[in-house]
């Protein structure tokens, strides 16, 4: 039998407060606002004046805020305001750094991407490349907002208690302090973290699968995974949990870094499946926007590309749904975001290997085209709506 990860629905029972009291309530107020206080108490368990109090709180750190436009029906005594997420005051920064390019971003307390901005990265660039970058996008795009913090997000093997990139092939990293060389250049809080896991933080957020026990499967120029169970990143030794990338696929002997043959980013990722579509023929070059391209004009050679990498994909999909066996498979890879009708591909070649819940419980990652700017600036989310009231103790220290 599968390890099942569903939660106990249940509410809480009803307490005075509880240690994550102000992120419980932010929790509801992301969830359901604009929220009055005693539909706060009954989601969250806690008492009226915990919940007061913790309101108080978050409204003073501008992380909530009233909803004006939307009261409670009157009742003797003082009006009932709910409140809202405020999306005005703070933003999230975060850089995305891919092999052909970074992706800068600022979203809002919503996860909304606000600005993004792309550049290429010249084959080689560093740690310290990146880092001077930020701060003239922080310059031209903060404005009056408050920066909680920025999010440095890469594919391969990161260990965010360190803030180091431990291994990253595409990029040519080796214990790279990342979160060290961003520190220096922007005196803001860094939150450094791997893509997938990002991502699982952003789709359990603010996701299509929000708030469920979910898998996160990316498929780039780096093949990797993520679990949330009970709302807690499960992370292994050094964070090296979901490292999928050298599955076996059966009948490939595309060859790997690794030495061996036939694994599963060596086979499936972006590099190699345009690769492929350009030793085929299909484009002129080896440019996986080229393929995409073609396959969305109808090109019958590149469409079929694109549904081959969705049945190799099915079968990490169908192995992490029997291991985990969690609400929710969210895979994030090129084919499906744009070209979305293909999903049902996968769909059935995850049927073809057993009887799963596939059309219900594997889906398409949440945030389309702004995908990687999400990605960047979720770790900084993640710990804000974790610990909403550690910003005072980043105020304090600045």
């Amino acid at each position: 039998m599968p390890l099942a990860l569903v939660a106990d629905p249940a509410p809480p029972a009803t307490t005075a407060d509880r240690p994550d009291g102000a992120a419980a309530v932010l929790r509801v107020v992301l969830d359901h606002g604009p929220v009055g206080r005693g539909e706060l108490s009954r989601r969250t368990g806690l008492s009226p004046a915990a919940v007061s109090r913790h309101s108080t709180d978050l409204v003073g750190l501008g992380l909530v805020r009233e909803a004006a436009q939307s009261r409670e029906p009157a009742r003797p005594g003082r009006p009932r305001i709910p409140l809202e997420i405020n999306t005005t005051q703070h933003v999230a920064a975060g850089v995305h750094i891919a092999a052909p390019y970074l992706t800068f971003a600022l979203t809002d307390l919503r996860g909304r991407v606000v600005v993004h901005e792309r550049i290429a990265r010249p084959q080689g660039a560093d740690a310290a490349w990146v880092a001077a970058h930020l701060p003239g996008f922080l310059r031209r795009h903060a404005g009056e907002r408050s920066v909680l913090g920025v999010g440095a997000v890469t594919g391969g093997w990161v260990d965010p208690a360190l803030g180091t990139v431990v291994e990253n092939a595409a990029l040519g990293w080796h214990e790279v302090a990342l979160r060290q060389e961003l520190e220096r250049a922007t005196w803001l809080p860094v939150h450094v973290e791997g893509h997938a896991h990002a991502l699982a933080q952003a789709e359990y957020l603010f996701g299509a699968a929000r708030g469920t026990d979910l898998v996160h499967l990316f498929a780039g120029n780096v093949v990797d995974a993520a679990v949330i169970a009970g709302a807690t990143p499960l992370r292994g030794r050094r964070n090296g949990a979901g490292g999928i990338a050298h599955l076996p696929v059966p009948g490939s002997a595309d060859p790997c870094p690794c030495g061996a043959t036939g694994c599963l980013q060596a086979t499936v990722s972006d590099r190699a499946l345009a690769a492929r579509a350009a030793a085929e023929g299909v484009i002129a070059e080896p440019d996986l926007l080229l393929l995409l391209a073609a396959a969305r004009d109808g090109d019958v050679r590149a469409l079929e590309l694109c549904r081959y990498r969705l049945r190799l994909l099915a079968g990490a999909v169908s192995l992490l749904l029997d291991l985990m066996n969690p609400q929710a498979l969210v895979l994030t890879e090129a084919v499906t975001v744009h070209l979305p009708q293909l999903l049902p591909v996968l769909h059935a070649a995850v049927a073809e290997r057993g009887p799963r819940a596939g059309e219900t419980v594997v889906r398409a990652g949440s945030f389309g085209a702004e995908t990687l700017a999400v990605a960047a600036t979720a770790p900084v989310l993640a710990a804000v709506h974790q610990d909403p009231l550690g910003l005072r103790t980043v105020r304090s220290a600045r």
